[in-house]
This record gives C-alpha cells, sequence and structure tokens, in this order.
C-alpha cells in the first residue's frame, strides 16, 4: 500500500460510503475525464456529466432520510468531490455547488421548506449559492441587495456576479439585505429563489480562463417577487447563515483544489518517469527528486488535514473556522503550486494543450480566489490568536 493508498483510508467510511465513492471513481475514470478536454475547449455546459452523477443519485448523500436522501458522512461527500474534480475540475465545482446552495436549508430550514425544496435536489436539480456582487467579494458584507417586504412576498432589488450554476441552477439561495434593518451586516438574510422566478434576469457566461465548462454568470433581480416562505429562517439571520455555511463550504473547495493537485502530482510523477534526457529519466535527477519530495509531502500533510476537518465535522462540532480557512488556504496553494511545478516537470510539453497539466494550472487559479481570497483568509487565521 502507497503513502496516499493510506492517506485515503482515514476516513471511516461504511461499507455503502466505499461502494458509492468506487462508483464515483470509476465513472470519473471512464466518463468525466475523457470529455473533460473537450469541455475545456469548448466551454460548452457538461450536461452529460450531470446526467451520469444524477444517475448515480449523488445529491442525495447530503440529503436527509426523512425527506428521501440517503444523509451519508461529509467525509464521504468530500471524497466524492475530490475524485470528480480530479477528473473534471469543471463538473466538480458544478455538483459541489450543490451541497453549498442546499446544506443551509438542511440545517436551517422549516419543515414546510425542507418538504417542498429538498425533492427539486433529489430529482437531480442544480443548485446557487448567490453571494458575491460587483462591489462586495471577500467582503460579502458589503452586499447591497434589498430585500424588501409586500405582505406574503419579498421583493428583490439587486445584481450578483460569478456565480457557478447561475444561468442553469433550479434552485438560487440569494443573500441580501432586509430593507427595514438598514444597511449594516445586521440586515444580511437569505432566501431561496426558485427557477423562472419572474424579474430574474441573466448577464452573459463569463469566459474564464479555467474551469471553462461550469456556468458562471451575472444575475440581475428587477422587481422580483419571492414568496415570503422562501425566507431562510428570519430576517436578519443572514450573517449566521452565511457563516455556518462557509465552514462547510470552504472544506469543500478545499477538496475540489486537492483533486486538481492530486492530478497534476500523478500526471507529473508518470511523465518524469518515462521522459529521458541525457541518458537518465527524470525522475533519476537529485533536483527533481527533491521537489518530489516538498510536493508529496505537502500533499500529504494537507490531505490529512482535510480528512481531520471532515472528521470534526461529522461528529457535530462547529467552532471550525480557523481549521476551515487553514485547509481551504493550504489546499488552494498547493494546487497552484503543484499544477505549476507539474506544467515544469514537463517541460516544453506541459505548455501544450495535448498535455492535461495545462488545463490544470488554469484551472487551479481561482482556487486561490473563490470562497474568500487567500489573503482574507491568512489575516483572519492571524487575527484568531489575538487575546480578547
Amino acid at each position: 500500500m502507497t503513502l496516499f493508498d493510506r492517506i485515503d483510508n482515514l476516513p471511516p467510511l461504511t461499507e455503502e460510503e466505499k461502494l458509492l465513492v468506487e462508483s464515483v471513481q470509476a465513472l470519473a475514470t471512464d466518463k468525466l475525464a475523457p470529455r473533460a478536454a473537450h469541455y475545456d475547449a469548448t466551454g460548452e455546459f457538461p450536461w452529460d456529466n450531470v446526467a451520469d452523477i444524477n444517475a448515480l443519485g449523488l445529491n442525495a448523500m447530503f440529503v436527509p432520510a426523512a425527506y428521501g436522501g440517503a444523509e451519508l458522512s461529509y467525509a464521504c461527500y468530500l471524497r466524492c468531490v475530490r475524485e470528480i474534480s480530479k477528473a473534471c475540475a469543471s463538473t466538480g465545482v458544478i455538483w459541489a455547488t450543490n451541497f453549498h446552495a442546499t446544506k443551509p436549508l438542511i440545517d436551517f430550514g422549516g419543515e414546510e421548506q425542507k418538504t417542498r425544496l429538498l425533492p427539486v435536489m433529489l430529482e437531480g436539480g442544480l443548485g446557487a449559492l448567490v453571494i458575491t456582487e460587483p462591489t462586495a467579494g471577500s467582503d460579502a458584507t458589503g452586499m447591497t441587495t434589498r430585500f424588501t417586504p409586500d405582505g406574503d412576498q419579498i421583493i428583490v432589488n439587486g445584481g450578483k456576479t460569478f456565480i457557478t450554476n447561475g444561468d442553469v441552477a433550479d434552485l438560487y439561495l440569494l443573500f441580501g439585505k432586509w430593507s427595514e434593518l438598514g444597511d449594516g451586516k445586521q440586515a444580511i438574510s437569505a432566501l431561496f429563489v426558485e427557477k423562472g422566478a419572474a424579474g430574474l434576469s441573466f448577464g452573459r457566461r463569463e469566459d474564464k480562463l479555467g474551469h471553462r465548462a461550469s456556468a458562471t454568470t451575472a444575475l440581475q433581480f428587477t422587481d422580483c417577487a419571492v414568496p415570503r416562505a422562501n425566507l431562510l429562517g428570519e430576517p436578519g439571520d443572514g450573517l449566521q447563515l452565511l457563516l455556518a455555511s462557509l465552514n462547510r463550504s470552504r472544506p469543500s473547495v478545499a477538496a475540489h483544489a486537492l483533486g486538481i493537485a492530486r492530478c497534476a502530482f500523478e500526471d507529473a510523477v508518470a511523465y518524469i518517469n518515462e521522459r529521458k534526457q541525457s541518458g537518465k529519466r527524470i525522475v533519476e535527477f537529485q533536483g527533481i527528486q527533491f521537489m518530489l519530495a516538498d510536493l508529496s509531502s505537502e500533499l500529504a500533510q494537507c490531505e490529512t488535514w482535510l480528512w481531520h476537518v471532515a472528521a470534526l465535522i461529522d461528529r457535530g462540532e462547529t467552532d471550525i473556522g480557523v481549521e476551515a480557512s487553514m485547509l481551504k488556504m493550504r489546499a488552494s496553494d498547493l494546487a497552484m503550486r503543484m499544477a505549476t511545478d507539474a506544467v515544469q516537470l514537463h517541460g516544453g510539453y506541459g505548455y501544450i494543450k495535448e498535455y492535461r497539466v495545462e488545463r490544470l494550472l488554469r484551472d487551479a487559479k481561482i482556487t486561490q480566489i473563490w470562497e474568500g481570497t487567500n489573503q482574507v483568509h491568512r489575516q483572519f487565521i492571524g487575527r484568531s490568536f489575538i487575546a480578547r
């Protein structure tokens, strides 16, 4: 058993979960990975990948059994995110976003909301987490989207940008500010907007450096009337909901980044074991071995921390903001370094689109930016040690 085989065995998955992970690995190897280059080149949304994921019923894994789901562990979910992202980073973020948008409903939604909205996801729907605005990115508290109560409806006005699954989602978890509570963070609230809502329109899909097959769009809400029954919690509960959501989505982003990192590492190791220079395999040069030592050590440490954080969440810990930030920051920095060094180890061929590492380098960059830039995470982690 290799080093990484042992690390993969760290999360204590049930037999049912292990079988599911094996199914996801087979899907990733047989279908998702072979299609990835095409979708990267064309920028088309990978509907066949979504259909194959839905055929496995993966959305059910984070829905409680009481509502028709399977309710598997968070560690199992992260493992599936990593395997899908390793094969196709675009598909990985498309599916992971379903969890990001659905988990707050499960944790904070009312009984009527869960009964009415969770079937959308169980039936293979796509979700979107709608936070970012043109002038409110890592500092989400600066958002200006307004929720104005009007009888049994809420009128939404404002604009959002860089929304994953933006124009293909069936269910949108939208954050904005309650008009009667002012403009501060105490006014942040959350509600669900359903597909086809009048007053919801979309901008163009962004033409991106990486993750080119995921639909990233701007959303515009113009007097968009949403049933008040879709309000998650109470007016002003949004910041609490947002922070709780980020503590679950940031480890997910880390698993996504580690999928990219693992793929880059495996491609590089395979290449330098075959490629020769000066009569020797590249892997036999001492300088290259030093690179592998550093990369493999950091990958092992990041993946071990991933399963540590997953275990905290699975046993019900909630005060894990620092651990989640450390994980997201280190995993995404590693993904970028790993992909960069994988290109270097491929030499000139690493710069050619025929080799996957070129795509992995472009896919890795955004992981250092979304779910809070790594500069913000460093500030948050460092600030946590100030004596109160």
